[in-house]
């Protein structure tokens, strides 16, 4: 975390789980969280264009970096969303999206995060939340490169599109029914 960071009070915690467009769009009606970008993390180049991160050449993933207020949501309400609205049990892949961009994985900020997120992993397993083992990555955070623009609030700006309209859209529903006490 950096100074600025913390004398804002705001915390930072990024997520890969699929599509950047289905965790942006949930993450962004979520009460604490005051920013939510997507990009890409996890690769070997630097500033990677979306059509090199789809090829699967580059190590990224695709990762949505949201700011949040840890007064009003904590890091663990975090990650319980995070593991309501994909499947930590599919090998690079949600849905019909394959490849390593599309693994599941927190990139944790700090020992605390790291922590967290072995812990709630731990519990859904122990739990038997999930018929499949977890394979998500806990791994440490990198450099976070930013998504072309049209990435960013991407179901807001096109409702219509059928990805948003099939994939998205179901995602939301499931999510506000879920979290429907912390919805903004």
């Amino acid at each position: 975390m950096s100074d600025n960071e913390t004398n804002r009070g705001r915390e930072e915690a990024s997520f890969a789980g699929g599509c950047f467009w289905c965790l942006e769009a949930v993450y962004g009606r979520l009460q604490g969280v005051e920013s939510v970008e997507s990009g890409y993390m996890g690769g070997s180049i630097a500033n990677p264009t979306y059509e090199q991160v789809c090829q699967g050449d580059t190590g990224h993933a695709e990762v949505v970096r949201v700011e949040f207020d840890p007064s009003a949501i904590s890091y663990r309400e975090l990650l319980n969303v995070f593991f309501s609205i994909h499947d930590p049990t599919t090998l690079n892949r949600q849905g019909s999206d394959v490849g390593t961009q599309y693994r599941s994985a927190v990139f944790y900020r700090s020992p605390e995060q790291k922590s967290d997120a072995e812990a709630v992993i731990d519990e859904l397993t122990t739990q038997k939340v999930f018929a499949k083992p977890i394979v998500t990555e806990v791994v440490p955070a990198s450099t976070f490169y930013i998504a072309e623009g049209y990435h960013q609030r991407y179901f807001e700006n096109n409702p219509l599109q059928p990805y948003c309209q099939f994939v998205v859209s179901p995602k939301i529903a499931k999510f506000r029914q879920q979290w429907a006490d912390r919805l903004k």
